[in-house]
């Protein structure tokens, strides 16, 4: 039906596909309807093979092949139904069970006096009958400050747990926490103090994983031992083993802004790293088949002996898999088709997990194979030099440059960042990532111990060089937003072009300038509209309060958060950075103000022709009287403020009900609102309320 060498390429399409379209649309309904198409249509093509000649079915490619397409969409869709864990019929958060028996399900992570690990449900507690139960939760434990308690990966426990449904982003540009823990299969999340939980003596888990992590666990210690240096030991632990240790910002920044964050990532990089050089080292075992046989055992033991030393880190067991069909392809196949290879990874990989296609370095990982394969040839024959030093230099040239390009619309829509100076910092980084992986690798063996003082040495250096990269003029261009609209578009317009320069194709390469002019009317657009907005933006926070009164590209952030705290990061920044406001002023309640268009006075804020009334502690006891007209008035601080001492000459349009105040306060306020009929933000747990000023 197919070509032979293209079968996965052809297939992976709908595979896809189907996975992507019943991803946002989980219908236990659906399991039986793609059952029987799938059932039917497999009959049919069984059929179809059967009368092949008789019926001479080959002058109907064109029904076959919407047949074939059809089968792999009903597939993926099916699989990725079926992957989904809050479809199961057991599934924990349908059956209201609040005492839970659970095992860890992942390494705990422990900041400050919290814990937080997944956990696998096994089973649930009604009326002294215990039942079995299935899906996945996120838990977060506060430990006891004198005796806290200790969870590995596999402990069984039990506990007694309100969970909830984790929640969506409530500001603009938010980090999308719920969709993030839906790609890893969890919906739910619940926070327990430690005394809530019964640890039992079981151990369960696949003991396999519980292995590698307890040999991780064994090499980050001796790495502690071994490295002085705090941010030496944070990079080595990272780069080496995947732990997630604690790296200061100005080391992280200055990966990212180098385009070498990859390095920090356990990832392809390493894997091929150690790849590139086993299949030097047993060059001598290329002399026939069978030596070519033990060669590809020996290396596949030693990568996977590699992924083992990471705690089987799921990025390092992507890229494990996806280089062992490679390599195993090359060597048991005279003809091999890279894309086809490629493609059967894939494949196989989302069979076990669906949901790998959401992840962001799956997505990158596969792109810049994709990049090496296609890519980097075309780039690499555009110079030829005699010179093999030259040669090699150009060589891994060619690979960053094919890598960077393919990755590069991706990497802009998820990190909104792009570094100037990747090419160089690549280039650099090459040679000291290459002595850090196998030095690192080295001093974990007793007998290589002494190396430990090159192997910081070389990372201090490596960290220096990379900071003053990225300490250059335009290190990056950073804060770059664009919509999905403007990814498709640079993206086709991207692959178009590549495409129509390896194929001389004309029509080709005019229709990716216009798409990335339509790309860039779109950008200039954002830009115009960014320019001119006038807006008003009450931010959805846990207890603090926050609106930003924005003109043009300058903002005023009236909150009692400051720059340095973690809400505003998380909640404020993204927002504030998308609109690309480069300019903010921080102010409070405490003290009136006047910036521009912006008034703070008395108790009262406008901003153009929006006027706020502000209720909070300065208010407490006291009457408003007058006569005044707003558009909002704003409940702030857990106020005592009286509201029938509002003067019945002051209107207002609606009311706006921050997260300073406390629950009680909230009701309250809400309930008086609707009596009197007026419309009633609450920003605790809700959407930020916009506001867009006309000009």
């Amino acid at each position: 039906m197919f070509k032979a060498e293209y079968v996965f390429v052809r297939i992976l399409f709908p595979f896809l596909l189907g996975i992507c379209v019943l991803y946002f649309f989980p219908t236990r309904g659906y399991i039986q309807l793609l059952t029987v198409v799938l059932f039917v249509i497999l009959l049919s093509i069984l059929f179809l093979n059967i009368t092949y000649k008789r019926l001479n079915v080959y002058r109907y490619k064109g029904a076959v092949g919407i047949l074939i397409f059809i089968l792999f969409f009903s597939l993926g869709g099916l699989l990725c139904l079926l992957h989904n864990e809050s479809l199961n019929q057991n599934y924990f958060a349908k059956t209201g069970c609040n005492y839970l028996k659970v095992w860890v399900n992942n390494e705990p992570q422990q900041s400050s006096n919290v814990m937080r690990f997944k956990v696998q449900v096994v089973s649930g507690y009604q009326k002294d009958k215990q039942i079995s139960l299935s899906g996945q939760m996120l838990l977060a434990v506060k430990l006891d400050s004198i005796k806290p308690i200790k969870l590995k990966y596999g402990d069984e426990i039990i506990i007694s747990v309100r969970y909830t449904e984790v929640e969506p982003p409530y500001n603009p540009a938010e980090f999308d926490f719920k969709a993030w823990l839906g790609s890893q299969n969890i919906y739910h999340q619940a926070f327990i103090d430690q005394d809530h939980i019964v640890k039992n003596k079981n151990n369960v888990g696949n003991p396999v994983i519980k292995m590698a992590l307890n040999l991780r666990e064994q090499q980050v210690a001796k790495y502690r031992s071994l490295i002085k240096n705090d941010e030496a030991f944070a990079v080595a632990s990272t780069l080496i083993l995947g732990y997630r240790a604690d790296l200061s910002k100005e080391t992280l920044s200055a990966y990212s802004k180098t385009g070498t964050i990859h390095a920090l990532s356990v990832s392809g990089a390493h894997v091929v790293i150690i790849y590139v050089v086993l299949d030097f080292l047993f060059f001598f075992l290329n002399k026939n088949r069978a030596l070519r046989i033990v060669k590809l055992l020996l290396i596949c033991t030693l990568i996977w002996g590699y992924a083992l030393l990471t705690g089987l880190s799921p990025s390092v067991v992507r890229s494990a898999i996806m280089i062992t069909i490679l390599i195993t392809a090359k060597v048991l196949s005279k003809k091999t088709n890279s894309y086809n290879v490629l493609a059967f990874s894939a494949f196989c990989q989302l069979i076990y997990n669906p949901f790998l296609i959401w992840d962001v370095g799956f997505q990158l990982s596969y792109l810049a194979v994709f990049g090496l394969i296609y890519l980097q040839p075309k780039i690499y024959n555009l110079l030829y030099t005699e010179n093999n030093w030259i040669d090699k230099l150009w060589r891994f040239t060619a690979m960053s440059l094919a890598a960077q390009v393919v990755t590069f619309p991706l990497s802009i829509y998820y990190f909104h960042q792009f570094p100037l100076y990747f090419l160089f910092a690549n280039l650099f980084i090459t040679i000291p990532l290459i002595l850090m992986m196998y030095l690192g690798i080295a001093v974990l063996v007793p007998s290589f111990g002494f190396l430990a003082p090159v192997f910081e040495w070389i990372i201090n250096f490596t960290n220096a060089v990379l900071k003053w990269i990225a300490s250059l003029p335009y290190a990056s261009f950073s804060s770059v937003w664009i919509n999905l609209p403007e990814f498709v578009l640079l993206s086709l317009s991207l692959g178009l072009f590549i495409y129509a320069l390896a194929k001389f194709n004309k029509p080709l390469l005019f229709s990716s300038l216009f798409l990335f002019v339509c790309y860039q009317l779109l950008v200039v657009h954002d830009d115009l509209r960014t320019f001119h907005q006038r807006k008003i933006i009450f931010f959805s926070l846990r207890k603090n309060y926050a609106a930003a009164f924005i003109h043009g590209k300058e903002a005023v952030l009236v909150s009692d958060l400051s720059v340095e705290d973690k809400n505003y990061n998380f909640s404020i920044e993204p927002a504030l950075t998308q609109l690309q406001v480069d300019k903010i002023y921080f102010i409070n309640f405490k003290k009136d103000t006047v910036l521009g268009q912006f008034v703070l006075k008395n108790n009262q804020i406008a901003f153009f022709y929006y006027k706020i009334l502000l209720i909070d502690e300065n208010l407490n006891y006291k009457k408003i009287n007058g006569n005044a007209t707003f558009f909002s008035i704003w409940f702030s601080g857990n106020t005592k403020f009286n509201l029938a001492e509002i003067g019945v000459d002051i209107k207002y349009k609606n009311a706006i009900i921050d997260a300073s105040n406390k629950d009680y306060k909230i009701q309250i306020l809400k309930k008086h609102m609707e009596n009197n009929n007026i419309d009633v933000h609450i920003l605790k747990k809700n959407k930020a309320y916009l506001v867009q000023l006309t000009q």
